[in-house]
């Protein structure tokens, strides 16, 4: 399996940014990392390794992006607007960097988004802020409201960014051009997150898959268990 550390300076984010790429040809993922996580964690936790044959095959080519979340939601030293205003730099950077970067080293109008925990929540909220730039959204174990993150702000910053709030106020019709993965567990602690925003989609008729697997917990044994699973449909 082909691996390429991609790097260079983002003019979007003024720093050096680091993505590790696998394979040659295929769909783009863009593959998003934990909370904090980086851009080999993927990589560490085998959920490549889970992927390989697609990767192989030529069917994806997979992106494993850096994250700035210590920069922007869990940055406590900073005030919550500007925690906003940092992770609204990181997708200027994937949408306007890294993105065209995957369409055109691949070919494909649009991207794969796809992440587990709290890269649930990048690939869900970039998926559905830009659904014109993606053809499908795999979640694993992702929560999706983001006032958590910031000691009770609220401005029109977080209303953009928390998909359980603009999503069901949203019209554009690209959204329902979506394919949607959502993959929980019967012990997953953000299952609840899952099923609430299932319920968001079902009301507005956007077709999507709610997968509730058992005896399992929040943790990278059921992703990669789900993820090849979710390839495997493309």
């Amino acid at each position: 399996m082909r691996e390429e550390l991609q790097k260079w300076y983002s003019p979007s984010l003024n720093k050096d940014m680091e993505t590790l790429v696998f394979g040659d040809a295929g769909q783009p993922v863009i593959l998003f990392p934990t909370s904090m996580g980086r851009y080999y964690e993927n990589k560490d936790f085998k959920l490549i390794d889970a992927v390989a044959n697609f990767i192989n095959e030529g069917k994806i080519k997979v992106y494993c992006p850096d994250s700035v979340d210590a920069l922007s939601w869990y940055n406590k030293n900073i005030h919550p607007a500007d925690r906003v205003k940092n992770h609204i730099w990181y997708d200027k950077y994937v949408l306007e960097e890294l993105l065209p970067l995957a369409k055109n080293q691949t070919g494909h109008a649009k991207v794969i988004t796809a992440g587990c925990s709290f890269g649930g929540y990048h690939a869900a909220n970039f998926g559905f802020r830009h659904p014109w730039a993606v053809s499908h959204i795999f979640s694993m174990s992702g929560a999706f409201d983001i006032t958590g993150q910031l000691d009770g702000f609220y401005n029109d910053d977080v209303y953009f960014n928390n998909p359980v709030d603009f999503l069901p106020n949203n019209i554009n019709p690209e959204l329902w051009d979506l394919k949607i993965v959502l993959g929980t567990s019967d012990r997953d602690i953000c299952r609840q997150d899952n099923e609430r925003l299932s319920g968001i989609l079902h009301q507005k008729g956007i077709n999507h898959w709610l997968d509730i697997r058992q005896n399992a917990d929040h943790d990278w044994p059921i992703w990669r268990d789900m993820f090849p699973e979710y390839i495997y449909q493309l």
